[in-house]
């Protein structure tokens, strides 16, 4: 509770300064989580299982901070700011924000507990797969970095343009990864005799949710579009 409080403080601080920071901070934790995904899957197929379970901690640790900053946002933001754009609106970009971390936590889980390995012949290509997710995750927090800049010229001028090129980037990184996990799933599905039906079941549904961490992030850039409109 203390550690709660504490959090609503600076939270609370960061406000005062301005109303964005808390939502960069926010997605910077969330980032912080699906970065470690690579990392889990490199350990997972080496069979180093304390090595995974260390970085599932980790990840449900910032994906815990990334709920508590969440709730702290959503109780600290004030019900009327004399700035461009609605208050619901930065509400909802953090609940998207929030689904990083929570998918982060989700794979990261699955993989522990079920000791979950990726066929060798697909190793490679998965592990770019998931890389190139978590890029589409860094590209959306650098674009929601931008926020204070669009902020102080009140979601006008040559900013939105930088915002726009990064939303641009986003998308196409996004577009990226589903050519991508169209690529793995076929893949799998010409190697399905080979495994167990219940591996393969799991491993369908770990190729969705890593391109759900860069739709998650696309969907990001759609908020922010969302913002740039008003």
């Amino acid at each position: 509770k203390h550690r709660f409080k504490t959090m609503g403080f600076l939270i609370s601080d960061m406000l005062s300064r301005s109303p964005v920071a808390p939502l960069q901070e926010h997605i910077k934790t969330a980032c912080e989580a699906a970065q470690l995904l690579p990392s889990l899957f490199e350990a997972a197929n080496l069979n180093d299982w304390e090595k995974v379970e260390a970085i599932n901690k980790d990840i449900r640790k910032l994906e815990n901070d990334a709920d508590e900053m969440k709730l702290d946002i959503r109780s600290n933001l004030p019900k009327s700011l004399f700035m461009p754009v609605p208050r619901q609106d930065l509400l909802e970009l953090v609940l998207v924000q929030d689904k990083v971390a929570n998918l982060s936590k989700k794979i990261s889980s699955v993989v522990l507990r079920r000791k979950m390995q990726v066929p060798g012949a697909l190793f490679d290509a998965f592990l770019d797969f998931v890389s190139r997710s978590v890029d589409a995750a860094l590209k959306a927090k650098e674009s929601v970095n931008e926020l204070d800049e669009l902020y102080e010229t009140g979601f006008r001028g040559a900013e939105v343009k930088v915002v726009e090129k990064l939303i641009a980037k986003l998308d196409k990184i996004e577009t990226e990864t589903d050519v991508m996990q169209a690529s793995l799933q076929e893949s799998l599905f010409w190697r399905e005799q080979d495994l167990p039906p219940v591996e393969v079941m799991f491993l369908y549904k770990l190729i969705d949710q890593v391109a759900d961490v860069a739709d998650m992030a696309e969907r990001i850039g759609r908020r922010l579009e969302l913002l740039l409109a008003k």
